[in-house]
């Protein structure tokens, strides 16, 4: 290519970027501009997050993400509303810089004794189940997200993936503040003004130097107000999706200046393209997509020192909450959680993934859209089984009878489209695809209901037959590799 040839292109791509961000990261520590504008100009990788247990294949002809065990990067975007794989929460798309929250875990998180995490800003959701899986079962997940509409989301996404370990919950970050030591982790993925993600319009529109200067206020304000609920030696894990220094590094310098805390270093010695910042001591680490396979990202961590202590919170007073012994002996065998953790909101009856001790604080404090698995509803003397239950974690197997269905019919289930098939047993049918629960049927002689959530419900026209152009899949057990 000759250099006039080079220097039109050079121009083009400049052209796409505004033009107070192509002159800061002209200047800007550790940044090659020109590289990073042009990598800005491609395609975004494609990458996704396996979840273990319910899918142990590997995607064919995929790469596996270095530093997140079961994420993988795909050679093209697949229909994901067309697999009934993803709707049972098999998979979910995630971007693979996002996913090295594992390794911070790994290297500082300790799964021995219980512990609390919150994920302070979850929606849309890839971070939380992430999280879930990180910290398994017997420890507890509080994924918050403070618009209700993208809660909702959150919920809807934790519900596929079947976690059972988690409380979803609606509260601005200032509720947290009142759970003074209430968690060992913080996840805070702050809002900022994008520009790693530049490779979308929606991130590029949205940008200016006033709004990157208002992120940076409010990711401060963020901070400030969770700050009190971290333990003393609790982890604050801070990430954003932009290469702003005002709303990364000279947060961290903030957060360090204004509190007892102590920078951690991470160690990064076996993934060599991840850059290292360090200005004034502050120690952060940039994702770059033209030296890695992701979206722009940076991420920090902290280590809290002095403050709260860990300590048992009681509540002045308890709400009353618990089933009847009727209503208890009625959906036990539905679930494999101990009566303990069973509890009953309105007609509803849920499972919850701590005591009710710890969810009293919680109640009392926040706003929960999610407190757990709900198991079932109560209808009168009918008990209903919740959709979060065919999907859920804590499901007891072989409660109801399974109907597998074929591509065609999944897809119909998942429209809520009348079912063409013959179910095998009067009352109460599990439909599952591929071996994996899709959601439950009711056979009342007649006809078959189909109970699949109304708002959930595939509303884009997929034509007949689609199964052949979904992701492929290879043997091999992720949960091995």
């Amino acid at each position: 290519m000759d250099i006039g040839t080079l220097c039109s292109l050079c121009l083009n791509v400049f052209n796409m970027f505004p033009e107070g961000f192509i002159k800061r990261i002209s200047k800007q520590k550790y940044i090659e501009s020109a590289f990073l504008l042009r990598s800005l100009e491609e395609p975004s990788p494609v990458s996704l997050r396996i979840n273990p247990s319910k899918w142990p294949l590997k995607p064919a002809e995929s790469i596996p993400v270095p530093w997140a065990s079961s994420g993988y990067y795909l050679a093209k975007r697949p229909s994901y509303t067309a697999d009934p794989l993803f709707h049972a929460g098999c998979y979910y798309p995630q971007e693979a810089s996002s996913m090295f929250i594992e390794e911070v875990f790994k290297q500082f998180v300790d799964n021995s004794e219980p512990i609390k995490v919150l994920d302070l800003c979850g929606a849309p959701g890839g971070k939380s189940t992430h999280l879930s899986d990180l910290i398994g079962p017997g420890n507890l997940l509080v994924a918050n997200e403070v618009i209700r509409s993208r809660a909702s989301i959150l919920s809807e996404t934790l519900t596929k993936w079947g976690a059972g370990n988690v409380i979803v919950t609606q509260s601005d970050p200032s509720a947290f503040g009142r759970l003074a030591g209430y968690f060992d982790v913080v996840l805070a993925d702050a809002p900022c003004s994008g520009e790693g993600m530049f490779r979308t319009a929606t991130a590029l529109n949205e940008w200016s130097e006033a709004n990157a200067t208002l992120c940076s206020e409010r990711q401060k304000r963020i901070i400030q107000d969770v700050w009190p609920t971290l333990k003393d030696n609790g982890l604050l894990i801070y990430s954003t999706c932009t290469f702003n220094p005002s709303e990364n590094e000279e947060n961290i310098k903030w957060i360090e200046g204004r509190y007892e805390s102590e920078i951690q270093k991470i160690n990064v010695s076996d993934y060599s393209k991840i850059q290292e910042i360090d200005i004034g001591g502050v120690a952060g680490y940039g994702f770059y997509p033209d030296k890695i396979k992701g979206e722009g990202f940076f991420i920090s961590v902290l280590r809290k020192r002095g403050g709260e202590k860990n300590r048992q919170h009681h509540p002045e007073k308890q709400a009353e909450l618990k089933p009847s012994k009727h209503e208890v002996e009625s959906v036990k065998s539905w679930t494999n959680l101990s009566n303990e953790k069973l509890i009953k909101w309105g007609d509803q009856i849920w499972g919850l993934p701590c005591s009710h001790e710890e969810y009293y604080q919680l109640f009392q404090n926040l706003k929960i859209v999610k407190a757990g698995t709900l198991i079932a509803f109560v209808k009168r003397n009918d008990f209903i089984p919740s959709h979060d239950l065919a999907l859920a974690s804590t499901s007891r197997s072989g409660t109801f009878p399974v109907e597998e269905l074929g591509y065609d019919d999944a897809v119909a289930y998942l429209r809520r489209d009348n079912l063409k098939i013959t179910a095998g047993s009067i009352g109460w049918n599990i439909v599952s695809y591929r071996g994996v629960n899709l959601g439950y049927i009711k056979n009342i002689g007649n006809r078959l209901n189909n109970y699949y959530p109304v708002n959930w419900r595939i509303r884009m026209n997929i034509p007949v037959n689609s199964e052949q152009d979904l992701i492929k899949w290879e043997q091999g057990d992720v949960r091995n590799s």
